[in-house]
C-alpha cells in the first residue's frame, strides 16, 4: 500500500523550495504527497524560526495534530526547518507527540528516520553541513507556472537581528552547470518563470562563475523564460550584476533591495556593512541602468535603542526612494543573535506605532505608483484564477506587479497585454485584448507555450 506525506510550509520562498526538496527526497522512497493531514501516514511541518510570531503559529498548529496521533499511534509527527534547528530541545520535550526534528541540512536522511519513527524510536538530526546544497536531488513540483530553485543555501553576513547563519549554516553554492540543466528541465516540462533563491544571491559563487554570470546562463536557456531572484543584499549588489538585468530583457526588472532602517547608527548596530548615502546612490545606479525598475525592501521597526529620530530617518528614507513595495516587520530578538544581548528597550507600542506609520507611508506611495500605470498596457503573465474572482485571472508584469483582469478566452501560461483600468496600493485591475497580442520581447519564442 502506498505511503502518504502531508506537508504545510510556513516562513519565506526558501521554504517552499526546501519542501519541494523533501517531496522529491520522499517520493524517491516511494511516498505519495497528501493534501489533508487526516488521510497521511507522515505529517510534516516545515518551519520558519525567523520571528517569534511564527513560532508561536507553528506550535499552535501542532497542537492540532495531538489528537490525530491519539487516534491512529502509527502517524509519524515532524517538524523540519529552521524552528527544529533551533528549538529542537523544547521540540521534543514539550511537544511529546512530536516523532522527528529535521534541520535544513539533513533532509536526506527523512526516509530512514521516518521509517525509524514507525517502530516508536524518536528522531533528531539538525547537524548543520558545511558542504550540503543537495544539488543531486530533484525538486518535486507541482505548479506548471513558476518555479522555485534554491541556488545556495546559508549565509554569512551574520546581521545582529538575524538567525539564519545559525539555523540555516554558512553559504555555500550549488554548481552553476547543475542550476542550468534544472533550468532546463523545467522549461521543457512547461513552466514559463523561475525565481532563483538565496538567502543572499549576490554571494553566490561557483569556480570563478559570480551570480552575474549565474543570471546570465539561466536567462541564455530561453529566452521566453522569466528569470527572477531574491533575496540582494546591498553591499554585494555590483556594476556588472546591474548591467546584466539591465541587457536581458526576460530579467524581469525587479529588485528586492532590504534596507532595514535608514538610520546609519542602527545599521551599524544591525551589522548592515553600508551607510545610507551608500544604499542611495546604489538606487541611483540601478534606476538610471534600469528604466521602470521595481524595487522593494525590507524594514525592521524597533530595533533596540531606536529614536524617534532613527525612525524619522527611516520614514524620509522611504519618501526619498519610493519603494513599489515593502515588507515590514516589528524587531523580535532572536537567541543566539548578537542583538538578544542588546536591551529590547523600544515598548511594544512604539514598534506597533512605528510599524503603523511605516505601513501607512508605504502604502500611499505605492498606490501613487500604481495608480501611475493607469492607461497604460504592461505584459502579463497568467499564472491562474483570481481567489475573489473565478470569472477573472492574475498575474504579473515583470516589474513584479499583481494584475487581476477578466478571462477572456486566455490561458495560464500566457503573456498578454493588460490595459490598466484601475488600481490600489496591492493591485492592478484591467482588461486583455487578446484581438491585440504583441507578443513583444518574447516573440521569437511564443510557440513554445
Amino acid at each position: 500500500m502506498e505511503r502518504t506525506v502531508y506537508i504545510e510550509t510556513y516562513g519565506c520562498q526558501m521554504n517552499v523550495a526546501d519542501t519541494e526538496l523533501v517531496l522529491g527526497i520522499l517520493a524517491k522512497s516511494g511516498y505519495a504527497q497528501s493534501h489533508r493531514p487526516e488521510s497521511a501516514d507522515v505529517i510534516l511541518v516545515n518551519t520558519c524560526a525567523v520571528r517569534e510570531n511564527a513560532e508561536q503559529r507553528i506550535f499552535g498548529r501542532l497542537g492540532d495534530f495531538k489528537p490525530m496521533k491519539r487516534s491512529n499511534l502509527g502517524v509519524v509527527v515532524g517538524v523540519l526547518g529552521c524552528m527544529a534547528e533551533r528549538l529542537r530541545r523544547q521540540l521534543v520535550e514539550s511537544e511529546t507527540h512530536v516523532d522527528l526534528v529535521i534541520g535544513p541540512d539533513e533532509y536526506r536522511r527523512l526516509p530512514e528516520l521516518i521509517e525509524n519513527a514507525t517502530s516508536g524510536e524518536k528522531g533528531i538530526a539538525v547537524r548543520l553541513s558545511r558542504v550540503e546544497t543537495y544539488d543531486d536531488i530533484a525538486p518535486l513540483r507541482t505548479d506548471g507556472i513558476g518555479a522555485w530553485l534554491s541556488v545556495m543555501r546559508g549565509c554569512d553576513k551574520f546581521c545582529t537581528f538575524c538567525v539564519v547563519p545559525f539555523t540555516r549554516g554558512r553559504e555555500r553554492s550549488r554548481s552553476l552547470e547543475g542550476i542550468v540543466d534544472e533550468v532546463k528541465g523545467l522549461v521543457d516540462s512547461g513552466f514559463r518563470e523561475v525565481t532563483l533563491l538565496g538567502q543572499n544571491v549576490n554571494s553566490y559563487r561557483d569556480n570563478g562563475f559570480d551570480f552575474a554570470d549565474l543570471l546570465k546562463h539561466v536567462a541564455d536557456v530561453d529566452r521566453s523564460l522569466r528569470v527572477r531572484f531574491t533575496t540582494s543584499h546591498p553591499q554585494d549588489m555590483s556594476e556588472k550584476l546591474i548591467e546584466t538585468i539591465a541587457r536581458y530583457e526576460n530579467i524581469c526588472n525587479y529588485i528586492h533591495l532590504p534596507v532595514q532602517s535608514g538610520s546609519d547608527r542602527i545599521l551599524q548596530m544591525m551589522n548592515r556593512s553600508y551607510t545610507t548615502e551608500h544604499y542611495l546612490e546604489l538606487v541611483r545606479r540601478i534606476t538610471k541602468s534600469i528604466p521602470g525598475v521595481s524595487l522593494s525592501t525590507d524594514v525592521i521597526a524597533g530595533f533596540p535603542t531606536e529614536t524617534a529620530a532613527d525612525h524619522q530617518l527611516t520614514l524620509d528614507l522611504l519618501k526619498e526612494v519610493r519603494f513599489d513595495g515593502a515588507f515590514t516587520f516589528k524587531y523580535s530578538p532572536r537567541e543566539n543573535t548578537k542583538a538578544w544581548h542588546m536591551k529590547d528597550d523600544v515598548s511594544d507600542e512604539i514598534k506597533t506605532r512605528r510599524l503603523s506609520e511605516i505601513i501607512d507611508l508605504q502604502r500611499s506611495i505605492s498606490l501613487l505608483k500604481n495608480q501611475a500605470h493607469i492607461g497604460c498596457a504592461m505584459e502579463v503573465l497568467v499564472e491562474g484564477e483570481s481567489k475573489r474572482s473565478p470569472v477573472d485571472w492574475y498575474g504579473r508584469t515583470d516589474t513584479n506587479k499583481v494584475v487581476v483582469f477578466p478571462k477572456n478566452g486566455a490561458s495560464v501560461g500566457d503573456y498578454l497585454p493588460i490595459t490598466v483600468e484601475r488600481a490600489n496600493s496591492a493591485t492592478l485591475f484591467g482588461q486583455s485584448h487578446p484581438e491585440t497580442v504583441h507578443k513583444s520581447k518574447f516573440e521569437h519564442s511564443m510557440h513554445k507555450v
